[in-house]
């Protein structure tokens, strides 16, 4: 079923005369074994059978290996061979092959602008309909007050004439579509639509020049109204859902310093970045591969891997990835895997291939399709010829099979799902989260196992003090003095839970790249950070502490430690009480370390809790409980969290997530409460029961209705208005959503919080 395709010959031309065999291929990549992958961007192809035919027609090529459309992207995945016995492939027949489908293909280029043309165009056509019905709605009103013969002759021309361009401008959207599938000898839910405004104009317009009393211009012109409604929100919840990848690919490099074996520096492409080249980055540059620190120290930001706010410091020997952000000190690094097998790209790939995946999610509209379309071409057919042949008044039998085919009009089905979707995201930004995909509330209905990221999901990332251990309070306030020549996490931490910052004046301060802060006080010197670099030892905190550990030494000698334990974020336990009490299932997936997250999760009262989990290992959690029969609801905030956000069932971040994570995230809320959770699941779960009635409500709408119109009782006005009813309580049964958020609403109360209050010992 082709359902948004074109004229095949003016596709073919576009896509074959500015792409040639060696374009296409030099746009590829080689993917070893003799393969290689064309990525195409389609921007007609918008649903499951546009996957079907697009994808049919490339498996037909005897070249081709493997073809997969990503509907959300509108990309074309394409794995062809190089060679067929001996004879080199020609890549510009894929191409031709999706033209010969009926739809446009181009190279794809991740800032092509077509879907934002394609979404304006939507919206101006919304317009255009609803202000040319608003207008002959009016006009129509005189007519039925029993305007005179003459006033309503004037009143259905003038009608007739804002109703044409109308019709014209707005409905080529579903002409287009219909058309490319009549030629094909197939058929699609774009064909009665097609057939019902140009009838019912046609009639309208025969009326019109014979003094008919009556016309239909507004049903023809409300018709494409309410359909483009519902086309236009599909649209631009599956935009949004392409945010989080492009944002992702704005964190690789372009280029970098290569150092060159006669000691100079040459600026190259990252893709020219060759294992075991030398790279030098500077601080606040990003790594553009991964690699192996050869020489130099400092502080890295590995959020990107392990989803944790702390630098983490690196000096010769430390492995470190692509995407990282390097902080303090100058680094040279030797490539160890090029740009498209780093880590970055890996991240990339997984949230490509959850995508794809996902996009295959098929609306209940879209399965109906397939028996809607000919359905009621047989039905409209049946009444036109049961009219014309027993009856003999052919013109009442156009009438019946008109009323037959706008009577039946999908609207309230193609609503039944949006419109839900509209409130309730109206309902939850109320509540201070927003929802990015259409879908998303579906899914969330169904989830059945909450998996939580720790830091910056269920704590804030913000360390604060938990202990404090000294010879004597004075030496406490020296410490507090020393942190606050730090802008790091632990010493801003210190200052702020110390309450207090002594007048302790040192000679000179530094900070240390991977260690700490060193000053001098006259001949005495302070060093305040790991213990390692405040006491010259090799000692390090105990690898089962769930504390992040800060020591102050003079000259060598410990004078006191400081223990950090991330903040818990508002409403986290009570979350999780929620969840259980509704029977869900909780999980933590966290990249620290496994002790830090047993002791979170105990604290919460999580049911179960992994750590030390790279963001492939969370992918592959989500994929697992999937395969188990789960529907998993993934809440992360970073990164790294990103591949498993777009892997999961359905996926929340908070607002003070990375950019990656807020962009992957179905929904985000942006309040610091967790409670932000349940709410949402309770609101979806509403959702879904609303959606199912009006399913029920536009099914048992057409059961009612269509009869009245095969035995002639309904004309196309009438068939227009008991349409738009049906839309009508479609949209009101949706509205009762408000009142479910108004006997739940949002949880404001006070709870007591804030950090226990910490004394030197």
């Amino acid at each position: 079923m082709t359902c948004c395709s074109m004229d095949t010959e003016s596709v073919l031309a576009l896509s074959t005369a500015s792409s040639s065999a060696e374009e296409v291929r030099l746009a590829s990549h080689s993917l070893g074994a003799g393969l290689r992958q064309l990525d195409l961007s389609v921007p007609d192809a918008h649903c499951g059978g546009c996957i079907s035919s697009i994808e049919s027609a490339l498996s037909a090529l005897a070249f081709v290996r493997k073809a997969r459309v990503n509907l959300t992207a509108r990309r074309v995945s394409c794995i062809y061979q190089e060679e067929i016995d001996g004879r080199a492939t020609d890549p510009s027949e894929i191409l031709a092959a999706i033209a010969a489908a009926g739809y446009r293909a181009h190279l794809f280029t991740p800032t092509a602008p077509e879907t934002d043309r394609i979404r304006n165009q939507l919206l101006l056509a919304v317009g255009v309909s609803g202000f040319a019905g608003a207008n002959i709605m009016l006009l129509s009103v005189s007519v039925w007050s029993g305007a005179d013969a003459a006033t309503r002759d004037m009143f259905h021309w003038i009608s007739a004439m804002i109703a044409a361009p109308a019709l014209v401008y707005a409905g080529r959207f579903f002409f287009k579509s219909a058309w490319s599938a009549l030629k094909r000898g197939r058929t699609n839910m774009d064909v009665p639509i097609s057939l019902a405004v140009t009838l019912s104009y046609a009639v309208s317009l025969w009326e019109t020049m014979h003094h008919g009393e009556h016309a239909w211009f507004d049903a023809s012109v409300s018709l494409l109204f309410f359909l483009l409604i519902g086309r236009t929100l599909d649209h631009v919840m599956r935009e949004k859902a392409r945010a989080a990848i492009n944002g992702l690919a704005r964190l690789a490099p372009r280029g970098a310093l290569l150092m060159l074996k006669d000691g100079s520096r040459r600026y190259v492409a990252v893709e020219e970045i060759a294992v075991g080249d030398n790279i030098s980055i500077a601080a606040g540059e990003r790594i553009p591969v991964d690699g192996m620190i050869v020489s130099g120290e400092s502080d890295v930001d590995l959020s990107i891997v392990t989803g944790e706010s702390s630098p983490v410091a690196v000096a010769a020997g430390s492995a470190v990835n692509s995407g990282s952000m390097n902080l303090t000190g100058s680094l040279v690094l030797r490539a160890t895997k090029v740009a498209r097998d780093s880590l970055l790209s890996e991240i990339i790939g997984l949230m490509e291939a959850a995508e794809g995946g996902r996009a295959r999610y098929r609306r209940v509209a879209d399965r109906a399709a397939a028996l809607y379309s000919p359905v009621v071409h047989l039905l409209a057919l049946a009444s036109f010829l049961a009219w014309g042949l027993l009856g003999g008044d052919w013109k009442q039998a156009m009438l019946v099979a008109v009323a037959v085919l706008i009577i039946t009009c999908p609207c309230a089905l193609g609503l039944a799902v949006p419109v839900v979707q509209v409130v309730a995201a109206g309902e939850l930004f109320r509540r201070g989260i927003m929802v990015k995909d259409g879908s998303a509330l579906e899914r969330l209905a169904e989830a059945d196992i909450v998996a939580f990221d720790k830091t910056g999901t269920l704590t804030l990332g913000r360390p604060r003090l938990v202990r404090a251990e000294a010879i004597d309070a004075g030496i406490t306030t020296i410490a507090s003095a020393l942190a606050a020549h730090s802008r790091h996490p632990l010493s801003q931490a210190l200052v702020r839970d110390m309450e207090f910052v002594s007048a302790f004046a040192f000679d000179r301060v530094t900070e240390m790249p991977g260690g700490g802060l060193e000053a001098w006080s006259g001949t005495d010197v302070y060093r305040l950070g790991n213990r390692a670099f405040a006491c010259g030892t090799g000692l390090t905190p105990a690898a089962d502490s769930p504390f992040s550990e800060v020591v102050l030494s003079k000259n060598g000698a410990d004078l006191a430690r400081f223990l950090f334990d991330d903040t818990l974020r508002p409403g986290a336990a009570s979350a999780v009480r929620q969840l259980a009490a509704t029977g869900l299932e909780t999980l933590m997936i966290s990249g620290d370390r496994q002790t830090v997250v047993d002791n979170t999760a105990q604290a919460l009262g999580i049911d179960k809790a992994m750590g030390a989990l790279a963001p492939k290992q969370k992918v592959e959690e989500c994929r697992e409980l999937s395969a188990e029969g789960h529907r998993v609801l993934m809440v992360g905030d970073g990164i790294n969290d990103a591949p498993a956000l777009a892997a999961a069932h359905v996926s929340m971040a908070p607002a003070t997530a990375s950019d990656i994570g807020r962009q992957a995230a179905d929904l985000v809320f942006f309040h610091e409460r967790l409670d932000a959770v349940p709410e949402a699941i309770a609101v979806a779960r509403r959702s879904a029961s609303l959606i199912r009635q009006n399913f029920a409500l536009a099914i048992g709408y057409n059961v009612l209705a269509l009869p009245i119109a095969i035995a002639g009782l309904a004309t196309p006005l009438i068939a227009a208005v008991a349409m738009s009813t049906s839309s009508i309580i479609v949209v009101t049964n949706a509205l009762r959503l408000n009142a479910f958020g108004k006997r739940t609403g949002p949880r404001t109360e006070a709870r007591a919080g804030g950090n226990p209050e910490v004394k030197p010992a």
